[in-house]
């Protein structure tokens, strides 16, 4: 079968490509719009329909709209209560409805060709639980955990899935949701909702939990497997804060309090799931699941032997739990997600036709890898640019920012580079079989960057840029069969350094989708302080430029 996901109400538009129950294609919309998350002014924030992405996809297969059997909307209107029902505030929901009640109208105009009866609605956290469990390299019945701001009706879905079949043991009904109080932290702290949470995440860091007694009255978990969220006092909180005011280490400790919250109700409805399942594996999806720091809490402290994470467990990732949904259901036998980066690609004549068209020098070296090494070991800064782009929020090797961790400067000159605030930390890129020497406590493999790991006390003054304030690094491992080209530009670095590791964050300026195609390389490369863009074989030197 010829399954196509889309994910186009909330947040994030995607769409993903399931043939013959393998995965072939999967892209985010604002790759090709350029428009972050896909957010344009109230009310049209989130009602973007993927067509460029889609149109990708089906030419990548060599198939037209009409070749589909099935398309798959993440998100059934007929389970929805208007929002005032539910206990929310959101004046643009009854749009939001309709405009999901209308989305096979809407997608048989964007792509011509396509029978609107073929589109089927895939309810939000269905169609989350599947992109995780249906994607897990594990082939075994697995327990699946779904927490994110909301679905249709409910903010959280706690299953099994035993013969691609899911068993739903708990949900929790709205406006009762962890995704969105985290959305209210970070929109009270100044951020953006529904984009900019892993900052709190990261300012967290900084602060000490002293809130922690008012969150505990207010969020619990209930002992059924749901929860509960009560409302917050946020003007008292804005007082104590100081409203309008630039952050302080109060901000830090009240973000410190929600995450310490967070973790701790996460390992409660963890550990009331595996006492139902009894399952080794715990694969995770939704919103919450991109929170690092509590999925290592989950895989070190929970009962689990093995935690998954879907590396899109956001919205987007919906698109791709929609089609594998439909497969299952038709009883295909389906294939393990077989990486991140399922994205567009580029042939080496494509790229080079790029590069004349800029009128840029280049170079073709023997050695791509060890002439990056060379740059990045005399502290240079590089984009790089390689093979397909990720699905999903993490760089992880095709469309990064390449930096040496050994200079405590660097934090701030990439954090400079990238146009963002100076506490966000970047990632240390690593060889998976050299993980365990410098990295401890967070689960190995890690090739998504979906877990944090306590920096070896011997190491941290050898890698300063890469560790965070409290001593974790959110590691990428790489793994040589995977990704072979990464992995000699790390055993090539460490020749030079003796440094196993590289910097590596998003390729992207503050509040700009990351990197997809060349021509978005080389306007990033033009118009930010890099020194050399690797892209495909080819290597742009700026000490080469006239």
């Amino acid at each position: 079968m010829r399954i196509l996901g889309i994910n186009a109400l909330f947040h994030d538009p995607a769409v993903a490509l399931v043939v013959d129950g393998h995965v072939v294609a999967a892209a985010e919309e604002e790759r090709f719009s350029r428009r972050k998350h896909g957010k344009r002014p109230v009310p049209f924030s989130a009602w973007e329909l993927p067509e460029l992405a889609a149109a990708w996809a089906l030419e990548h297969a060599g198939l037209a709209p009409e070749d589909l059997d099935a398309v798959a909307y993440s998100f059934d209107p007929r389970l929805a209560r208007p929002a005032h029902e539910q206990g929310l505030d959101d004046p643009w929901d009854h749009l939001r409805l309709t405009y999901a009640e209308h989305a096979p109208g809407f997608l048989a105009a964007a792509l011509p060709g396509l029978d609107p009866g073929n589109v089927r609605f895939v309810p939000h956290h269905v169609a989350h639980a599947a992109s995780a469990a249906l994607a897990a390299p594990v082939r075994e019945d697995a327990s699946v955990l779904v927490l994110d701001g909301r679905g249709e009706a409910v903010s959280h879905l706690a299953g099994r899935y035993s013969g691609g079949q899911l068993e739903v043991l708990a949900s929790q009904a709205l406006p009762h949701s962890l995704g969105l109080l985290y959305e209210d932290v970070t929109d009270h702290l100044g951020f953006l909702r529904s984009s900019d949470e892993y900052k709190v995440m990261a300012m967290a860091s900084y602060g000490k939990p002293r809130f922690l007694r008012e969150l505990r009255e207010a969020v619990y978990p209930t002992g059924d497997g749901g929860f509960r969220t009560d409302p917050l006092d946020w003007a008292s909180l804005a007082k104590r804060l100081g409203e309008g005011e630039p952050w302080t280490q109060d901000h830090a400790d009240l973000a410190a309090s929600v995450q310490r919250r967070l973790e701790e109700v996460l390992l409660e409805l963890v550990g009331w799931l595996h006492a139902r399942t009894g399952d080794s594996t715990l694969t995770m999806a939704g919103g919450v699941a991109l929170n690092c720091v509590a999925n290592t809490r989950i895989a070190a402290e929970g009962p689990f032997r093995r935690v998954w994470v879907q590396p899109a467990a956001g919205d987007a990732g919906t698109a791709l739990g929609g089609a594998l949904h439909l497969a299952a259901a038709a009883g295909e036998h389906l294939a393990p997600m077989p990486g991140a980066d399922l994205g567009r690609g580029w042939t080496d004549e494509e790229i080079e036709a790029w590069l004349r068209t800029a009128r840029v020098p280049y170079s073709r070296p023997a050695d791509l890898a060890d002439a990056v090494a060379e740059v990045l070991a005399d502290n240079g800064v590089v984009a790089w640019f390689q093979g397909r782009s990720e699905f999903g929020p993490r760089a992880l090797g095709h469309r990064s920012l390449l930096a040496h961790p050994g200079y405590a400067t660097n934090l701030e000159r990439m954090n400079d580079v990238k146009g963002r605030e100076q506490f966000r930390p970047v990632a240390p890129m690593v060889l998976a079989d050299r993980a365990r020497d410098i990295f401890s406590r967070g689960p190995v493999p890690s090739p998504y960057m979906l877990f944090v790991h306590d920096v070896d006390p011997a190491w941290r003054q050898r890698l300063p840029a890469v560790v965070h304030v409290d001593g974790t690094a959110r590691i990428q491992s790489v793994d040589r069969d995977d990704e072979p080209l990464v992995a000699r530009l790390l055993a090539r670095f460490e020749a030079r350094t003796g440094l196993p590791v590289v910097i590596n964050t998003s390729l992207n300026t503050s509040a700009r989708p990351m990197v997809d195609d060349p021509r978005d390389a080389l306007e990033c490369f033009g118009s930010a302080p890099v020194d050399a863009l690797a892209i495909g074989p080819f290597l742009v030197q700026r000490s080469r430029w006239p």
